[in-house]
């Protein structure tokens, strides 16, 4: 038997759009669990530990936001976000609580399993690899190997995504990275500016850095960013 490459949970109350996700994930070569509830959907992810998290932001009573929100208290699983809204606020806001990526409805199932598959060849801690050494910014280490981030000394919980733009900017400090250059790095080859753009802002907001003091990334004006030396 073919072992699986990850657990999606898809959570979506469209029963067929859910179905026919699940159908081509299945195909791809992973497992799937479906619901169209909110409060559901937290228990499931706390119990079931899902390698990625398919999450629909228009869910009733329990909406998507505050879905990711609560998962994002005990889970750094992967998580894509699905809008039918065009208003960009709700993406901001989707992607500002913990959600890595973002795909707007109408949508190829296709292209939705294209990103998942990308998100999961990023590369990762483990094996048998050597470990890197820790990258140190002032006060902020970067350590590769354990997937870890520490502010003078204290641990900072990261996402997935949020580690890995940070990582990706940490191992060429100097390399003013475009912002097309980092969604291809990290998200692969889709996305839009947005999601570079509002991780940056995350990352800041969690290791005490602003847009003012720039310690840790620095905006470079007309390209993107690289690091700041802390």
């Amino acid at each position: 038997m073919t072992a699986k490459l990850g657990h999606v949970l898809v959570v979506d109350d469209e029963e067929v759009l859910a179905g026919v996700v699940a159908s081509y994930l299945d195909r791809a070569g992973f497992d799937t669990t479906v619901t169209g509830d909110g409060r559901d959907a937290v228990e499931l992810a706390r119990r079931l530990d899902p390698t990625v998290v398919i999450l629909d932001l228009g869910l009733p009573g329990l909406d998507g936001v505050e879905v990711c929100r609560r998962i994002r208290t005990f889970s750094d699983c992967y998580l894509i976000m699905l809008t039918a809204r065009t208003d960009e606020v709700d993406v901001l806001i989707g992607l500002s609580v913990g959600a890595d990526d973002y795909v707007t409805k109408p949508f190829s199932a296709r292209e939705l399993v294209a990103r998942v598959q990308a998100m999961l060849r990023r590369p990762r801690a483990g094996g048998d690899e050597a470990p890197l050494p820790v990258r140190r910014f002032g006060a902020l280490e970067v350590d590769a190997s354990a997937r870890e981030v520490r502010v003078g000394g204290a641990l900072v919980e990261l996402t997935p995504t949020e580690f890995d733009l940070l990582n990706v900017l940490a191992a060429r400090p100097r390399l003013a990275q475009s912002r097309r250059r980092l969604i291809e790095t990290v998200w692969g080859a889709a996305g839009d500016d947005h999601l570079v753009d509002v991780h940056v802002a995350n990352l800041r907001r969690k290791l005490g850095d602003d847009a003012a003091t720039q310690r840790y990334v620095v905006t470079v004006r007309g390209v993107g960013y690289r690091m700041g030396s802390g």
